[in-house]
Formats: structure tokens, sequence, C-alpha cells
């Protein structure tokens, strides 16, 4: 008798905290309705702020900015890589294109705008586009990359060359990387670091051997090694 007791004490005192939890809440919102209809008030209307922003503002711009595309990656298949880049009057080049619409555009402006410039000499203007490329397609992350690795090249800057023609290499296990890791070879050795280029033939020859890298990749391991 003494635990049933117990048990309906125990019971009517949660029962009782409970209600007093309950009561807690309806003093709250009875003492702040006017605050909390009004923050509820807000965020419908900046939920349906953000609803017609994307309807009626941010997809019409994808869709111009898309249309906008078409002509300067029709130009750049072309190697007509001026007209890609700066347009003709008529139809905008990447470069307008990521001006005015930024990544609205889709996130390979930067990287076709990049490689324009790099195809036209324009080593630092071809770094500023690359390095705003941010796609996480790991074959096209890659392909940004070793273009950085080419503008560095083009400046002269050996080490920041190599630095990018290996991240490239590591970031994708398939045939590119054994052209990402013959260009980090061939530079090192421009620098006068044989073992290094040995390394990075070494590794065409034993993880890519069936690439166009590496069915020629051994004379440049016996040239080495002959030395």
């Amino acid at each position: 008798m003494a635990k049933k007791e117990d048990l309906k004490e125990q019971e009517k005192l949660q029962q009782e905290k409970v209600e007093e939890r309950v009561s807690a809440v309806e003093k709250f919102f009875n003492e702040n309705k006017k605050l909390i209809w009004g923050c509820l008030g807000t965020l419908i209307v900046v939920g349906l702020f953000i609803l017609g922003y994307q309807k009626f503002y941010l997809q019409p711009k994808k869709a111009e900015a898309q249309e906008q595309m078409f002509p300067a990656e029709s130009a750049f298949r072309n190697g007509e890589f001026d007209l890609a880049l700066n347009g003709d009057g008529n139809n905008l080049g990447f470069a307008q294109i990521a001006s005015q619409y930024g990544n609205k555009a889709g996130k390979a402006v930067y990287l076709y705008a990049g490689s324009c410039e790099l195809n036209l000499g324009n080593y630092d203007s071809a770094l500023s586009y690359l390095k705003k490329y941010s796609g996480k397609d790991p074959i096209m992350a890659a392909r940004a990359l070793a273009a950085q690795g080419d503008a560095y090249v083009g400046l002269e800057k050996y080490n920041e060359a190599v630095s990018c023609f290996e991240k490239a290499a590591a970031s994708v296990d398939n045939m590119f990387a054994a052209g990402y890791l013959l260009k980090a070879g061939v530079i090192y050795e421009e620098m006068g670091n044989n073992a290094k280029a040995l390394e990075a033939y070494k590794k065409i020859r034993e993880q890519y051997p069936q690439s166009l890298e590496g069915y020629d990749i051994d004379k440049y391991i016996s040239r080495l090694e002959t030395k």
C-alpha cells in the first residue's frame, strides 16, 4: 500500500510540474504575443521574399546567363579564344558574362575565361579567373589546377607550377593524371631537380602504363637514369 501511495504521490507531483510548465508557457505567450506574432510575420515576409527573389530574379538571370554562354562556348570549341573571351559586340564573351552574371552563368564560366586568357598568353589574367573556379567535379577541378600550372609556367614561377600539376594529378585517379605528372616531371627537369622528375616519370609507368604518356615514359626515365 505504501508503495502505491508513493507512486500516486509522484504522479501527482509530476502532473503539477507539467501544469506549472504549461501555465508558464501560456503566461509567456500572453505577455509577449505581440512580439511573437511580429516575429512570425517577419519570418513569413522574409520567406516570401526569398522565394520571390529565386523565382522572379535568380532563375531568369540564370537562364539568361546560360543563353549568353552558347555563342562563347562555340567560339571556344573553334579555337577562337579572343572572340570567346571578349565577344563580338552582338554576343557577350566569357569576360563580360563573368562580370555581369558571375556564378549565375555557372562556375564553368571562370574556367572558360581563364583558359581563353591562358591561350592568349595573358597569364596573370588567366590565374585570376582560374582561381575563382570552384566546381565540385574532380576532373574539371583538376583541369583548372593544371591550367593554373600552365599559367605559372608562362610566368616562369616553376615551384608554383609543379605544385599545381602534382595537386591536379593527386585529385584524379585516371588517365588525365599521367599528363599532369608528365608536366610536373618536365618542369622539375627545367629546375634541375632530376630526382623529383624521375619520381614523377616512374609514377606514370607504375600507375598509368596504358596512358598515352605511359607508352613513351621509358625514354624519359632512361634518359635521366643514364645521366
